[in-house]
């Protein structure tokens, strides 16, 4: 307990799914959280899950495609707890489909919410960081942001540029000296919400979900340790990023797949 102890951490898309895992351990290991999102009574019930443990949390609506509403919540989190330690980019949606049929106005969204998201996260959490001596930011990308999956490059597209936009402001962070880390997180098959909209967009024998396929039996197929993983697992893994533990990683990729991008 304590490994972030008297921390500020910012977590989007924390109503559900992973970036409510990652919120809740944050709380748990000793962080205030501040939990984000568009599901406004899943995050308040976060909020309420959290301070019903003894942890402490708050809820701030939150479109990360909206650079007016990055401004709003950063400068709510100065005035509020005058700090920001953590940052964790996890809101994200998943669109799949094949590239002649998939709308430009859906590539244009997912990019929006999962691209757009990261980089306006950054460029506004970075100042309030600097200002309290450095911080982490873990920022959700996948293994679909490793490898290509037939019916997914709009998706892997994202994921892809999440990847390599940590490394290059991890490299600018590291240049300034300013004491903030920035990794990015792969999961592979994980039990979110997120898969709702992307089971189905396969076919048998390739790297996206067969339409006939449950989580479980992809999992059973696909995962060399022959099951799928729970949004606790890449929570343990956020919290190690956000705690000094992990003080001298920066620009790193943790996957998280049960062995899936080895085999």
């Amino acid at each position: 307990m304590g490994r972030v102890d008297g921390k500020v951490a910012l977590v989007t898309g924390g109503a559900s799914g992973i970036g409510k895992a990652c919120a809740e351990r944050l709380a748990a290991e000793g962080a205030v959280v501040v939990i984000t999102d568009v599901q406004d009574e899943l995050g308040q019930a976060a909020v309420q899950a959290i301070a019903a443990s003894g942890g402490k949390a708050e809820y701030l609506t939150h479109d990360v495609t909206s650079e007016e509403a990055w401004v709003e919540v950063i400068g709510q989190v100065g005035r509020r707890h005058g700090r920001l330690d953590v940052l964790v980019n996890n809101a994200g949606i998943g669109l799949g489909g094949s590239i002649l049929e998939f709308s430009l106005a859906d590539f244009r969204r997912q990019s929006a919410v999962n691209l757009d998201g990261v980089f306006l996260g950054m460029k506004h959490s970075i100042p309030l960081m600097r200002k309290g001596g450095g911080g982490s930011i873990v920022n959700m990308s996948s293994v679909a942001g490793l490898k290509g999956s037939a019916n997914l490059a709009a998706y892997c597209a994202t994921k892809g540029g999440v990847r390599l936009m940590t490394k290059a402001v991890a490299m600018e962070c590291a240049n300034a000296k300013d004491g903030i880390r920035v990794n990015s997180v792969h999961p592979g098959i994980i039990e979110t919400p997120i898969w709702d909209t992307i089971v189905g967009t396969g076919e048998p024998g390739s790297n996206a979900l067969p339409r006939s396929a449950t989580l479980d039996q992809m999992s059973s197929m696909a995962v060399p340790l022959g099951v799928k993983g729970l949004p606790e697992d890449i929570a343990n893994g956020v919290i190690w990023l956000a705690s000094d533990e992990s003080r001298y990683v920066t620009g790193a990729e943790l996957v998280i797949d049960g062995g899936l991008t080895v085999r």
